[in-house]
């Protein structure tokens, strides 16, 4: 007993070794069989997939399902920044569904022990046959570029069910009443009654318009589009989404490759560039097909070009696809997307003369405005308003892109202020639509009380001056002459006077020296 228990443990661990040592890409290659329910791929990482519920899903053409597979981690280790993400093939065959994305790749979080739902959501081609197709899920983990998981499923594709052709309109013309019947026909009137001729062959009128046949070329037309914001800035980002229509009732067109061409801009070499370049990626798109009288839209990022005018541009759409034959069609078409430029001026500083005034009188305000955009900036009106001046307004009309206009305002004091006060220049503009825009600026004045007359102040009255012949300044100077004469008279005098007393001294002396003589 004991002996044989024990070949059964060398059995037992023969089993368990070759398991272990078996390579993880052939468990993870493990494909479920048809009609019994999908395997966990079990790889030596830990990390298996399993498609929820254990059922093989199924698909409609044309119709959106969503596909969920969880994800168990038992690696030991947590797992952060991982994707899991489907294998789309290189051609048709390999992937059913409509390739809407470049990755389907969905982020994978999960903690040892613990699992994660991840949801795909595919559209079936509406060419795809009813099938079995074989699908791969891969898990890459950050940082490695090889699939550390691969896990194949089944999906079943169900086929478009077969449109029914219409009812062949009958245009059998309806007799007149005293037309000859014959058998199971009619007797159509000849050609010279001016009906139909030649036994109903052909309607002297002109021919009439048949129904669509085989020969006719399915017409791809652009009905419309929108941008994403409405309004287009220059310099920005928009998403464009343009409307397409299939005006073929019968015929489905597919493989379908559109190329957006905008128009060059620029001045000079430097900045030569198409008005509209793609955010990212290239200007082509590709749309799997649309259905007869069917409507599709594709959708663009584009960045507008920093330096255009603010203006219409024409976008140009070139159009390659295929009938329901194979033959290849090319069609254009072309839409217009206005696009706006951002007013941008600047204020130069305020000249405030003079910046302290009284109640009444009035100070002269000047500044430039520099219009620094490349729009032109209609109707543009300054309007200066505080409660200490009465509001004025000043109309200075265009103003074109680079040039420059100069505020000159004349502001009347209204009421005393403690100190400077602010005053508000509101500046209001139109641009190319007529919407109106305003900017502030702000400026300080301070305004005194009413300086009181000197008269007023004295109680008296100040006597008027008299006209007519300068009184005093002539007396004064008459004066002055007067003086100089007075004064040239009597210095002549005094030297009279003392020569005159020289004299008789000089005769004193000479009768005492004769006296002496004697």
């Amino acid at each position: 007993m004991r002996r044989l228990r024990r070949i059964l443990a060398g059995v037992c661990l023969a089993a368990l070794l070759a398991a272990v040592s078996m390579p993880a890409g052939v468990q993870a290659e493990e494909v479920q069989k048809e009609g019994q329910p999908s395997v966990e791929a079990k790889s030596a990482s830990g990390i298996t997939i399993v498609s929820q519920d254990n059922r093989v899903p199924t698909f409609e053409a044309g119709k959106a399902t969503t596909w969920t597979l969880i994800v168990h981690n038992n690696s030991g280790v947590d797992l952060t920044n991982a994707v899991l993400s489907p294998s789309l093939g290189d051609t048709n065959e390999e992937w059913p569904f409509n390739t809407e994305y470049q990755s389907y790749a969905q982020e994978l979080n999960i903690k040892n022990g613990e699992s994660q739902a991840v949801s795909f959501e595919f559209t079936q081609r509406e060419d795809v046959a009813t099938s079995r197709h074989t699908l791969q899920f891969n898990v890459y983990a950050q940082g490695v570029s090889d699939a550390v998981v691969s896990q194949k499923f089944y999906a079943n594709t169900t086929a478009k069910p077969e449109e029914k052709p219409e009812p062949p309109v009958d245009n059998t013309p309806v007799p007149n009443p005293g037309d000859q019947i014959i058998g199971d026909g009619v007797d159509f009137p000849s050609a010279d009654a001016g009906g139909f001729s030649n036994g109903g062959a052909s309607f002297s009128g002109g021919g009439g318009s048949g129904s669509e046949g085989s020969n006719s070329v399915p017409r791809v037309i652009v009905t419309g589009f929108k941008t994403d914001p409405a309004e287009v800035r220059a310099g920005g980002n928009f998403t464009l989404t343009i409307h397409l229509k299939n005006t073929s009732k019968s015929t489905k067109v597919r493989n379908m490759l559109f190329d957006l061409s905008a128009p060059t801009e620029g001045s000079d070499a430097q900045t030569v560039a198409p008005a509209f370049l793609p955010a990212s990626g290239s200007s082509s798109i590709y749309l799997d097909g649309i259905k007869a009288n069917g409507a599709a839209d594709i959708s663009i990022q584009l960045n507008a070009k920093a330096d255009l005018l603010q203006k219409p541009y024409s976008v140009d759409l070139s159009m390659k696809y295929e009938d329901s034959d194979g033959a290849q069609i090319d069609a254009a078409s072309s839409i217009s997307i206005p696009v706006k430029q951002d007013a941008r001026f600047e204020f130069s500083d305020f000249e405030i003369s003079p910046e302290s005034i009284s109640v009444g009188d009035e100070a002269n305000v000047m500044c430039n405005l520099y219009n620094l955009g490349r729009i032109k900036l209609y109707n543009v009106k300054v309007t200066f308003e505080g409660t200490c001046i009465k509001k004025e307004e000043v109309f200075l009309g265009n103003v074109e892109s680079g040039a420059t206009a100069s505020i000159d305002a004349m502001l009347e004091g209204a009421q005393a202020t403690a100190g400077p006060a602010n005053v508000t220049m509101t500046v209001s503009y139109e641009d190319e639509a007529g919407k109106i825009s305003t900017t502030t600026k702000e400026l300080q004045i301070e305004v005194m009380e009413m300086m009181e007359d000197m008269s007023m102040m004295s109680g008296m009255d100040m006597p008027e001056e008299e006209k007519g012949f300068p009184v005093i300044p002539v007396a004064v100077i008459a004066g002055i002459v007067l003086l100089v004469i007075i004064i040239v008279v009597v210095r002549k005098k005094r030297k009279k006077r003392q020569r005159l007393n020289e004299e008789e001294e000089l005769l004193d002396e000479l009768d005492r020296s004769s006296e002496d003589e004697r």
